[in-house]
């Protein structure tokens, strides 16, 4: 396994809700992601969650689409998001989708931290192809 380390940038806007999204009184957001470092890549994310922001508690599951250039390795994979956080503490599970990869990232196997601090995101990929 390999391991690398960079920043992103993300800019999020409300996604159009769904009936089913609207009754269980769930936030339907997009993401768009810049990724810097080893992972050259733009990130395209459809996030549904969660959250009590008085008690720092909720959750969120999302798809994310990567496409660009991991260690000079050019195509795209998706990567699924099931994450949590109580009480302030998060709980986090994001991992390629199985036989996501395409290109020179076909067989792409891995998971993903990600870390914010003072603001700034950023992310730490452990993966094999």
């Amino acid at each position: 396994m390999k391991e690398v380390k960079g920043k992103f940038e993300v800019k999020g806007t409300p996604a159009e809700a769904s009936s089913v999204t609207k009754d269980l009184g769930l936030m339907h957001m997009k993401f768009e992601k810049k990724f810097d470092g080893h992972l050259s890549a733009t990130g395209l994310v459809s996030m549904m969650g969660l959250m009590n922001k008085e008690i720092g508690s909720g959750g969120y599951v999302a798809i994310e689409k990567i496409t660009g250039e991991l260690d000079s390795k050019k195509g795209t994979f998706y990567m699924q998001h099931n994450s949590s956080m109580h009480k302030g503490s998060p709980k986090q599970s994001i991992s390629v989708v199985p036989d996501s990869g395409t290109d020179d990232l076909t067989g792409i196997k891995g998971e993903m931290k990600i870390d914010i601090v003072d603001g700034q995101h950023f992310y730490t990929f452990t993966y094999e192809i």
